[in-house]
């Protein structure tokens, strides 16, 4: 049965954007908000909005007799964050690693020593998948809480053929019974377990020949990843993996220039990947590569922020005219948060970013870097109606400055209210 409410008295409807191409330079920084707005959801999806003056010209009382009106007092509602990059499915935390940082170790020494990801593969290829789902569940569930409409899981802890495939199946589970949308990325490449640390052709070898015909068979994944950067994957090796990954029609994502300048933007660019994700180091060269370029940088201000590293150089990538996201690599061992809230203030505070650009990179630039644009992303009439609803706020800006105060009063997911 199709159903109408029309939501009234909303103090501002941000991201008012009918679309859907992601945004660049400038046009980052335009945020169209409707003041003193209504907004009607059919079903699951955005059938219109407009300011309260227009309410009464588009759904006139003698054709909308019996259809919901709810006051909002005042609300400010949102399109939902739209996570582009998580690692949201691992067998267990890491918080001792986080104590060997504070004593002073680096994200390389403790990879070295036998930790980082390394020891989330161990872990993961020792923790039965039911064990695996039940967690990543629990996990996605209260980030739905948090506001995400949209998000992308990634394997990498699995490192073996069955590892990786137990991975992929928790993330179609997911899939399966999330009310929003998943996408799947392969991330074998994502470092070289144990028994091929000196045999790098060697496994290599078992991602294209192995795990990817696998995967294919199944149709477990939507895209293929690869950890381009100093002592994982060279660029080379980057390109190699995700043209292979491409004739099984995966698209690409390169994690890229996270510690260094490995080449990483360029080798996405190369490969036509969808978005080069971290960015931590870039010089002239990867800047301008990736401006020139269809692909989405996407910045995790999560991951800099807790390994102490230099922020991506945002205001640079945006006045060189990059298409910027945000997303935050939720994960057990560099961001573990999945918090977009808290993404988008360390973007303001951090990297500079003004609110608005945040609000688009993480909603609108993130479902691009997702292919979802056309679905999610902006209020936009006939996009779902996957919508954050905040509490009574004196301004936009407000919602980046309060870091860490939870600002949201209810989350809508398909048009209906997420408890």
């Amino acid at each position: 049965m199709t159903m109408t409410t029309i939501y009234t008295n909303i103090r501002r409807l941000v991201g008012c954007q009918e679309g859907s191409t992601p945004l660049r330079g400038q046009q980052l920084s335009q945020l169209p908000v409707v003041e003193n707005a209504f907004l009607a959801i059919k079903d699951d999806r955005i059938d219109g909005y407009g300011n309260m003056s227009e309410l009464s010209a588009r759904y006139p009382a003698d054709k909308t007799a019996g259809l919901r009106q709810i006051s909002m007092d005042d609300a400010t509602v949102l399109p939902a964050w739209c996570d582009s990059h998580t690692h949201l499915v691992y067998a267990a935390p890491r918080e001792q690693e986080f104590v060997q940082k504070i004593q002073g170790k680096s994200y390389q020494e403790i990879a070295a020593s036998g930790g980082g990801i390394l020891q989330s593969a161990r872990a993961l290829n020792d923790t039965p998948e039911e064990t695996l789902f039940d967690a990543a569940w629990e996990r996605l569930k209260a980030l739905i809480a948090l506001g995400t409409g949209a998000i992308e899981i990634k394997s990498g802890y699995g490192l073996t053929v069955e590892g990786e495939l137990k991975m992929l199946r928790v993330i179609r589970r997911l899939r399966e019974k999330a009310p929003i949308p998943v996408r799947a990325t392969f991330l074998g490449a994502h470092a070289y377990p144990e028994q091929f640390k000196t045999n790098h052709e060697g496994y290599i070898s078992s991602i294209l020949h192995e795990m990817l015909p696998a995967i294919d068979r199944e149709k477990l994944a939507d895209y293929i990843d690869v950890f381009c950067e100093n002592g994982f994957f060279s660029r080379e090796e980057a390109e190699k993996i995700c043209m292979a990954g491409r004739d099984y029609g995966l698209q690409p994502k390169v994690h890229a220039n996270q510690l260094n300048l490995s080449g990483g933007v360029q080798a996405g660019v190369a490969a036509g990947a969808v978005s080069v994700d971290h960015l931590e180091m870039m010089d002239e060269e990867a800047i301008l590569c990736l401006a020139a370029s269809p692909t989405i940088g996407t910045l995790l201000p999560g991951a800099a922020f807790f390994l102490r590293m230099p922020f991506p150089p945002a205001r640079r990538l945006i006045r060189e005219g990059c298409a910027v996201a945000l997303a935050s690599d939720y994960n057990p061992g560099s961001s573990p948060s999945g918090n977009m809230n808290l993404v988008v203030s360390l973007a303001c505070i951090q990297m500079k970013m003004l609110p608005e650009e945040a609000i688009n990179a993480a909603t609108l630039n993130g479902a691009a870097a997702m292919g979802l644009q056309s679905e999610y992303g902006s209020i936009a009439t006939g996009k779902k109606a996957n919508l954050v609803f905040m509490k009574n706020i004196p301004s936009l800006a407000y919602i980046p400055y309060s870091f860490g105060t939870n600002l949201i009063h209810r989350v809508m997911i398909n048009g209906e209210w997420w408890d």
